[in-house]
């Protein structure tokens, strides 16, 4: 397929971006950018130079991913969300060598407004909600919503809660707990405070 760049949006020589790709109006793509194939770039989003973008990756409209970003396959960034990379930001203090590096690994979802302060992780198929400000590590499957951040409950790879405890201060030694997704019927299992997808529906 095809990449396809709106007249108004400025990609920069040099940046990488694979088949299917598409970058919609006013956008910016700096030259060391590093972005897969069969993404969307919407309205006014930014893309610095030290940032990669794995494949399926969809960013809405203002968005803006700052330099030490790397998001994997299929992760989705709800409109005007935010990305930091420096931690105690100073107009005249030069931090570039401080910058903190944030990674949100595959099929996550940080939706509208959220803010994702530097350095933190965001789990696979994790879901950060909308307005919320992650300042720590996001676990995989994990629901946290608020300012700060915390866990209000555990979500499929459709997108779908899960019937599952949330984890206690110290969940080594608990029983584990099992869940089906209500949509597709796969199992997910909760031990020791980690959720992971058990099999699929298809799988015996």
């Amino acid at each position: 397929m095809a990449i396809v760049i709106h007249s108004s949006a400025i990609v920069d020589h040099g940046a990488a971006l694979g088949d299917g790709t598409r970058v919609w109006h006013f956008a910016h793509v700096c030259a060391g950018a590093r972005i897969g194939s069969d993404c969307s770039l919407g309205q006014n989003v930014y893309v610095g130079n030290d940032v990669v973008l794995g494949n399926q990756v969809k960013v809405q409209n203002n968005v803006s991913i700052y330099d030490a970003v790397t998001l994997e396959d299929e992760v989705f960034c709800g409109p005007s969300m935010v990305f930091t990379n420096v931690y105690n930001p100073r107009a005249a203090v030069t931090r570039k060598h401080e910058y903190r590096r944030t990674l949100v690994r595959r099929g996550a979802t940080i939706g509208a407004n959220a803010t994702i302060v530097c350095g933190v992780t965001v789990g696979e198929y994790a879901f950060v909600a909308a307005g919320a400000v992650a300042n720590r590590d996001v676990p995989a499957f994990a629901l946290v919503a608020g300012v700060p951040a915390r866990q209000i409950g555990w979500i499929s790879r459709f997108g779908e809660r899960l019937d599952l405890p949330l984890p206690s201060a110290d969940s080594k030694g608990e029983a584990s707990a099992e869940a089906r997704c209500p949509h597709t019927g796969d199992l997910y299992v909760l031990h020791e405070g980690a959720c992971r997808l058990e099999r699929t529906a298809l799988q015996p």
